[in-house]
């Protein structure tokens, strides 16, 4: 992941400041940024090489609006929690009256990479069409908690992210079901293998497409049959299990909390006890005595 302040340098008139955060996940590159504005403001995306997909996810001012040209209005009225799908080979530019703060999340693809990573057929007439304003409220919904992993360091933030961008794929550029896509589970060798996997890892990262590719699947192939035999997604699964080994460890051992935290892949003692707290109703310490007194 990436934090950097060196898009649109310079500048657009009447932008103050911006920041970016940026990570990928299966080769998709995701930026946040949020731009701090007085005024009126029209500026050149400058995406034109690039597969994007754009979601509004703040705004306080004057709606911001999608144009394909500098001086032309968008031919769409505005709609709340919009996005705009823009190919390859498309101008783009973002405007506004009068506004004060945006924040945003453009999420780029390769597509042809990223059909073979998925094992995924992409409808042609979908990838080529410029949309502009459109709402779909699950693809903003995923967009929305994806660019809320981009600065998370939590080891299961890897599965998350990697499960968040193949869902948007699925959904933004349907094609063709998978054969044998149904609602069945893994085979009990697939299941044995992935979770012995996971075990194993714990607590680094792990990529959705290396535990797919264990069990012989695509990426989402594998999540829906994932959650089928275990009623958990592949990064809950993971989370769920290095919290199973922090509740060992403070039941196990004298270690500090500081030092649970190290050895499950948090990055603090806070960090830990929001999480343990959350899945466990309890904090690390509270739980600890309870079950030692």
């Amino acid at each position: 992941m990436q934090t950097h302040t060196d898009r649109l340098i310079p500048l657009p008139e009447n932008v103050l400041s911006l920041s970016v955060s940026q990570r990928t996940w299966n080769g998709v590159r995701v930026d946040v940024t949020e731009f701090h504005c007085t005024g009126r403001v029209a500026h050149h995306l400058g995406c034109e090489t690039e597969t994007r997909l754009f979601a509004l996810l703040e705004e306080v001012g004057s709606p911001c609006e999608p144009r394909l040209r500098k001086n032309q209005p968008c031919p769409i009225g505005y709609t709340p929690r919009h996005m705009d799908f823009v190919p390859a080979g498309t101008e783009m530019w973002g405007y506004s009256a009068d506004v004060r703060f945006v924040k945003d999340a453009a999420l780029t693809f390769d597509l042809a990479a990223l059909s073979e990573r998925l094992a995924a057929k992409f409808n042609a007439d979908v990838t080529v069409m410029p949309r502009l304003r459109f709402s779909d409220d699950r693809i903003w919904t995923l967009v929305r908690l994806l660019s809320d992993a981009v600065n998370d360091p939590d080891p299961s933030a890897q599965l998350y992210g990697d499960g968040l961008t193949a869902a948007i794929a699925a959904r933004l550029f349907a094609g063709a079901p998978e054969p044998g896509a149904t609602g069945k589970g893994l085979a009990p060798w697939q299941l044995r293998r992935v979770v012995e996997y996971l075990d194993a890892q714990l607590p680094q990262r792990v990529g959705l497409a290396h535990l797919a590719a264990l069990a012989g699947l695509s990426q989402a192939h594998f999540s829906r049959a994932f959650k089928t035999s275990t009623g958990m997604a592949p990064y809950h699964w993971q989370l769920d299990a290095r919290i199973r080994r922090a509740q060992a460890l403070l039941i196990d051992s004298r270690a500090s909390l500081d030092e649970v935290a190290e050895a499950t892949g948090f990055a603090d003692a806070v960090h830990f006890g929001r999480t343990f707290r959350k899945l466990t109703g309890a904090t690390p310490a509270a739980w600890r005595h309870d079950r030692k007194s």
